[in-house]
């Protein structure tokens, strides 16, 4: 028989995401905001049943918290429901958002729905035609954290099977950006016999390994600045001797950070429009953080509000487009130009500057009657930290001068 399986691989679904910090996001586009996983689920059901793929790999962080919602649950389970209804079987792992004895309601799932139940490793069979086809290895987490290296007791075991797939919601240990749970080193998995490793926790998709393939999908919806572009899925072909891996997008809406530039923008007007048009475009609604980069003058200064003020106008042209923009929040950049032309003032005309009165200084202060008494002679090297003081402070206060 052909022992080729198609599956798509998927993690970190992040179900009913609160999306805290866009409360100011116009409540219309909130609530779109809010459906944007739950879209990005059904988008991966529309992939899987389009592909006709044999399975779909789950791993890890389905939901987004341990309360988990009736509402993610349901959604969830009806997503599985309509890959039943196409003979398409799930393969899922917990992990630490959504690990199995946290507080969830006891909703049931379709038969075509397998789940790795515990911290201890194990395998589950799938079949394709009637015949052995991969045996999938996996566990789930039944607590918030995973400390220990897993990958040793991930052993194939059922060699009547051509193709050995492992599930595993961790990370890399020398990893020091996310959480370390369940950490391994990238050789623990070479030596282990699988044929492929679907890895879920980080957020970010990437292939760690070629042989074997051991991939990250990444999320399948942004939620929040850090997360931005593209965010979706793998559909791979396996076989024996070959893996085809093809990125799908999944978001219902995209995060992107954006510098723009309006140093030319003598006007507000000119500004708004400048910004409008360094704005990228994408199929689908975007939320935009976005670094201006202005000249430093009072119009254009965080404190005047003008900036603010003009997000507030773009932003009611941006969402009346379809897709959809908004940016929801900005960080003003100055170029320092009077400061700059204040220092290439100074720069140019200090050395200029007769600073013989430092040195007279010196000597009346040292010539004092009084001063004598509690004043021990200054070394040559002294006198030079003294005079180089002096000179720091008549810069700091000629530049600021020049800069009023």
């Amino acid at each position: 028989m052909n022992s080729a399986v198609t599956f798509i691989h998927a993690a970190d679904l992040h179900l009913d995401s609160l999306f805290q910090g866009l409360r100011h996001v116009p409540e219309n586009l909130f609530k779109e905001i809010q459906e944007s996983t739950f879209t990005a689920l059904n988008h991966l059901v529309d992939k899987a049943i389009e592909h006709q793929v044999d399975f779909v790999l789950l791993a890890g962080d389905l939901y987004d918290h341990e309360s988990q919602s009736l509402k993610a649950q349901i959604r969830l389970r009806r997503a599985f429901e309509r890959l039943e209804e196409q003979h398409i079987d799930v393969y899922l792992s917990y992990g630490n958002h959504d690990f199995t004895k946290g507080d969830s309601f006891a909703v049931e799932y379709p038969d075509n729905v397998h789940i790795f139940p515990d911290e201890t490793v194990t395998w589950i069979p799938f079949y394709k035609n009637g015949e052995a086809a991969a045996a999938i290895y996996g566990f789930s987490y039944e607590h918030r954290a995973v400390y220990e290296n897993k990958t040793a007791a991930y052993t194939r075991t059922e060699e009547h099977f051509p193709l050995h797939i492992a599930i595993l919601h961790g990370s890399v240990a020398t990893n020091t950006e996310h959480d370390n749970y369940a950490p391994f080193q990238i050789s623990d998995l070479v030596n282990k016999g699988m044929d492929y490793w679907a890895l879920g926790h980080i957020h970010k998709r990437q292939q760690l390994l070629e042989n074997p393939p051991v991939f990250y999908p990444g999320n399948i919806q942004g939620r929040h600045r850090k997360e931005t572009g593209e965010k979706g899925c793998y559909l791979i072909t396996l076989s024996k001797h070959q893996v085809k891996q093809t990125f799908l997008p999944l978001q219902a809406i995209r995060y992107e950070e954006v510098e723009v530039d309006i140093r030319d923008g003598l006007t507000p007007s000119q500004a708004e429009k400048t910004i409008i048009n360094q704005l990228p475009e994408y199929s689908v609604p975007t939320l935009f953080y976005l670094r201006i980069t202005a000249q430093e003058k009072e119009a254009f200064s965080p404190e005047d509000g003008l900036i603010r003020e003009l997000i507030e106008i773009i932003n009611e042209s941006l969402t009346e487009a379809f897709p959809w923009q908004y940016i929801y929040q900005h960080q003003v950049v100055l170029e320092e130009t009077s400061h700059q032309l204040a220092d290439d003032f100074l720069t140019d005309i200090l050395p200029e500057v007769d600073t013989t009165f430092i040195h007279d200084g010196l000597q009346e202060v040292y010539r004092h009657k009084d001063a004598r008494k509690f004043l021990t002679s200054l070394s040559d090297e002294d006198a030079q930290a003294v005079k180089k003081d002096a000179y720091k402070l008549l810069h700091t206060l000629l530049r600021k001068e020049r800069s009023k």
